[in-house]
């Protein structure tokens, strides 16, 4: 993995603890063999569904997310949910676990980033690539511009997008930068950026980090620790649109986002920490303020601006920016 991505402190061991009441064994049994069927259900069902072109596919997608969801125990609860945009949109969160983005997909589907392996993940491979998932090799500094050119060419269709700018996971205590890159899709097309503050809590309504999948966390123990909580609930709340033509950049828009999405990362107040957590909380940067003197030019190569050089110019800044991340669903 290239040195420049970014990484979170968070560890299973230091930042993962599941609490409260838990499953039985046969429940968890069952929770697995429900999710293997819907998964399994969902590949089945792609490519003649993908066939009928009459079907609302974005339906589909959140019946499907929902019902996943409801296998591995997982109750769906939307916040503040707004009118849609009219045409395209950038949806940005923070990001803790791969449940991320069924409980994205299960209240506002849209077309996710992810690393080009999981294209080529068994069952799970199909079914993003049904989604019309957007590939980017990760260990490619080089495949970043075209990325947010294919994400931009989207958000003009008037398609979602949805990103996790953090770049990596983290246990929900605390949280990373929202990198700027891929921002700049969305000053490109114009359209506005909807951030989203995911949460996950346990049957007695307190934070839970039991969903995170952070370090070197395995896809099944995770599962595990899922299945194994009972009453765990996953809260998606909206936040107000952002639109671009109000910031004078992509760094400014990715602050003015991550400022509300922290915000409301701990509504009730921050969670106690675990043993080994206070690395992740002192890792979350301070808010970022825009100075009321900041210029409002665009920057070079997005709307506003004219010429080839410009777009150039635009594309390769991007392209050097190796602080900028790149936000890949469930990618640390």
């Amino acid at each position: 993995m290239s040195a420049w991505l970014p990484t979170a402190p968070c560890t299973p061991g230091d930042c993962v603890t599941v609490a409260g009441p838990r499953a039985g064994v046969v429940r968890r049994v069952l929770r697995l063999a429900g999710c293997l069927a819907v998964l399994v259900t969902g590949v089945l069902a792609a490519v003649p569904v993908r066939a009928l072109a009459w079907l609302p596919a974005e339906r589909l997608v959140r019946w499907w997310s929902r019902l996943l969801l409801a296998a591995l125990g997982v109750r769906v609860r939307p916040i503040a949910a707004p009118g849609r945009p009219a045409g395209g949109s950038l949806l940005v969160s923070n990001h803790v676990s791969w449940l991320d983005v069924l409980l994205v997909a299960a209240v506002r589907p849209g077309r996710m980033l992810a690393k080009t392996e999981v294209g080529r993940w068994p069952v799970l491979g199909p079914l993003t690539s049904w989604g019309g998932t957007i590939f980017i090799d990760r260990d490619r500094l080089r495949a970043l511009p075209g990325t947010v050119e294919e994400i931009a060419a989207a958000l003009r269709r008037g398609e979602r997008v949805v990103v996790f700018p953090e770049g990596s996971t983290w246990c929900g205590r605390g949280g990373g930068r929202f990198r700027p890159a891929l921002f700049e899709a969305a000053v490109r097309a114009d359209v506005p950026v909807q951030p989203l503050t995911l949460r996950y809590r346990g049957a007695d309504g307190r934070p839970s980090t039991a969903p995170a999948f952070v370090g070197e966390d395995g896809l099944l123990a995770s599962l595990w620790r899922v299945v194994s909580v009972r009453g765990l609930t996953a809260e998606v709340e909206f936040l107000p649109l952002l639109p671009p033509a109000l910031f004078p950049g992509r760094r400014q828009l990715a602050a003015a986002a991550q400022r509300v999405v922290d915000r409301h990362r701990h509504p009730d107040g921050a969670p106690a920490d675990a043993p080994g957590c206070a690395a992740c909380v002192r890792s979350v940067p301070g808010p970022l303020s825009i100075p009321a003197s900041a210029s409002v030019e665009r920057p070079v190569g997005v709307p506003g601006t004219t010429g080839a050089g410009a777009e150039a110019g635009a594309v390769g800044a991007v392209a050097v920016e190796a602080e900028s991340g790149v936000a890949v669903a469930a990618g640390r």
